[in-house]
């Protein structure tokens, strides 16, 4: 996906749910903070998004354009709309959301994932796209040791989750030349 599918797709769900806000809270989050992303953290063909004062609507969001939609196979990315209660995210997360808006979001807002926010939610998920996005965030120095211990801290979790994400990101770090520890 790219950041002008993107903000079509920020457009056409604000159109679709009648809020000119619409928070996007998966992997293609990536494109609010970093529009020109690396290509392995835009394989995603869908962007997860509700709209955020009336976040219920997300249904009608998936409906008209989600996967299989018409949408869909005109323009080959579509919209998985989903509750805001989809990601396990660090308090504080939606103080931090990157906005997106411009002459192609034609007035309405998107709000991005904050790039730690959403590694912490890609950490808490767990599946082995997650790690692998996660992965590549450490390898681009797009995201900062420090920061994502801290917003680990700040996410409700079960101790023993946080400690199995604590050690891998221990592990991504270490197995990143200049990131945190040898090789």
């Amino acid at each position: 996906m790219t950041r002008f599918e993107l903000e079509h797709i920020i457009r056409a769900s604000a159109a679709i749910s009648n809020d000119h806000d619409i928070v996007v809270i998966g992997s293609q989050a990536i494109l609010g903070q970093f529009p020109e992303a690396p290509g392995e953290l835009r394989v995603s063909r869908e962007a997860d998004v509700f709209p955020l004062h009336h976040p219920e609507r997300w249904d009608l969001i998936d409906g008209a354009i989600g996967e299989g939609s018409p949408f869909e196979a005109s323009f080959g990315y579509y919209a998985h709309g989903v509750g805001p209660e989809t990601a396990v995210l660090p308090g504080g997360w939606r103080d931090r959301l990157v906005l997106v808006s411009n002459e192609n979001t034609l007035g309405t807002r998107g709000w991005c994932l904050e790039v730690h926010d959403l590694a912490v939610s890609k950490h808490a998920a767990g599946r082995g796209k997650d790690i692998e996005f996660t992965a590549a965030l450490v390898r681009h120095g797009m995201t900062s040791h420090d920061v994502l211990d801290q917003r680990l801290d700040q996410t409700p979790l079960d101790p023993q989750l946080r400690s199995r994400i604590r050690q891998r990101i221990e592990r991504q770090y270490g197995s990143v030349p200049g990131r945190g520890g040898p090789i």
